[in-house]
């Protein structure tokens, strides 16, 4: 039973990481389950932490920027120079070859080639990340013109305080004058950028964003300490080797680990399940979550 609604949940994971124009009847009708369930299903993939969204169409997709498809895209993806060259190769074994086809559409719902093969898109996105980079440099406010947001479904201009270029400089760190929030932009969603000969003036409400060793990522850390044994500290550096630094051995049997997160529910899931092997030394709030998560487990059965 358990490997029935596994698969389910992976094939609806595959078919809305994908998802473009099927909407809550097409996708129950192809997974043969009911709109409550298909709800259920989504439920359960915002706790686990992944990012749901919903066009103006109603059609369900979920954010490949969620951590842990962030996670795993980062492992296995090319660099741009690589994807260039893997495009290059394939459109020279082109012709009729489907196999050549096959591997085109799979790469094209990662890359985005417009960016990657257009020459003047790729100008433009070297041309921002330089303006950006001075901005951040002299403290200066920009305009990121036309930029586009899926979330809110718009095509705007942004005045901004840039103060930090992230992730190999396809995002920056940006505090919004408009919203007096720090915000995430990416970088091949902006039109053009303009620099100001004005310079900042909230830097005190700069915040850099935290992505803890389970792919959590907020403004704000979470303290937790905890004593492993045997199982738990194999299981927590083999599946998150980063853990390592945070982790001291306190007797041959015995592990305690001290770090930050930007969650619970990562950190929490991980203890959950090895409960009978783990003691939570702190902090009270990670305590109160852990009896909370317990509660609710209980009654559902």
């Amino acid at each position: 039973m358990r490997h029935d609604k596994m698969e389910k949940e992976l094939r609806l994971m595959l078919i809305l990481v994908e998802n473009h124009k099927l909407d809550v009847n097409a996708i129950c009708e192809r997974m043969d389950i009911s709109r409550r369930m298909f709800y259920y299903y989504l439920e359960s993939f915002r706790t686990w932490g992944f990012k749901v969204e919903k066009d103006e169409a109603s059609v369900y997709s979920i954010d490949r920027e969620s951590p842990f498809l962030k996670q795993l895209y980062e492992t296995i993806n090319f660099t741009e120079d690589e994807a260039i060259t893997i495009r290059k190769a394939l459109d020279v074994a082109g012709g009729n070859n489907a196999i050549v086809d096959r591997i085109n559409r799979k790469l094209a719902n990662f890359y985005d080639y417009k960016i990657l093969s257009d020459p003047e898109a790729r100008l433009q996105a070297a041309h921002n990340i330089t303006v950006l980079y001075e901005a951040i440099k002299y403290k200066r406010l920009v305009k990121i013109e036309k930029y586009s947001s899926p979330h809110s479904q718009s095509v705007c201009d942004r005045v901004v305080e840039p103060f930090l270029l992230m992730n190999n400089n396809n995002d920056v760190r940006c505090y919004e004058l408009k919203s007096e929030m720090n915000k995430t932009f990416k970088i091949s969603r902006m039109g053009n950028v303009t620099m100001y000969d004005l310079s900042w003036e909230h830097e005190e409400r700069h915040k850099q964003v935290f992505t803890d060793i389970f792919m959590f990522s907020g403004e704000k850390i979470f303290p937790i300490e905890l004593r492993l044994g045997q199982l738990s500290h194999n299981l927590l550096v083999e599946e998150y080797p980063a853990s390592a630094k945070y982790i001291t051995q306190e007797d041959e049997h015995h592990w305690h680990l001290q770090m930050n997160v930007a969650s619970y529910l990562g950190i929490g899931r991980f203890v959950l399940g090895l409960l009978s092997d783990i003691d939570v030394l702190g902090d009270e709030a990670f305590k109160n979550y852990l009896k909370n998560q317990l509660k609710e487990n209980v009654k559902r059965f």
